[in-house]
């Protein structure tokens, strides 16, 4: 039988796996570090990130057009990085990390201002996890 090697976080506990992913997801996102540390203190509008906006404020690479950017935060919220942020009324259009995601960014952001680019071998198990759905 394999040992699952775990780290904990706030009482929480997330095998190996779990956390190389989520690192993976965010390595190949269209997203820079500054959307996740804001994300740490306070929860982002949709309207912040898409377009014009998300360029302006640092928040992604390039413009995005709002299928990309809807594409991808829905992604980072399967992985377990993200989640909506929710009031008295429903869903709203605005995203929060999540305890995982504060134990990424936080050590992400040890190792500088931007998240670390992806490598060749990153981009092709994203596909085949993302894509192709295969548990890598």
């Amino acid at each position: 039988m394999n040992s699952v090697k775990q780290k904990t976080t706030n009482s929480l506990s997330y095998s190996q796996k779990t956390i190389e992913r989520a690192e993976r997801s965010l390595r190949v996102s269209p997203f820079r570090m500054l959307l996740f540390t804001t994300m740490r203190s306070r929860s982002v509008d949709f309207q912040e990130i898409t377009g014009v906006n998300g360029n302006n404020n640092q928040f992604t690479q390039r413009q995005l057009s709002e299928l990309i950017t809807d594409n991808s935060l829905l992604w980072l919220i399967q992985v377990g990085v993200l989640r909506r942020e929710v009031d008295g009324q429903g869903i709203t259009n605005s995203f929060r990390l999540t305890p995982l995601g504060h134990e990424i960014i936080d050590n992400l952001s040890t190792q500088g201002d931007e998240i670390p680019a992806a490598s060749w071998r990153d981009r092709i198990y994203h596909f085949l996890t993302r894509w192709l759905r295969l548990p890598l």
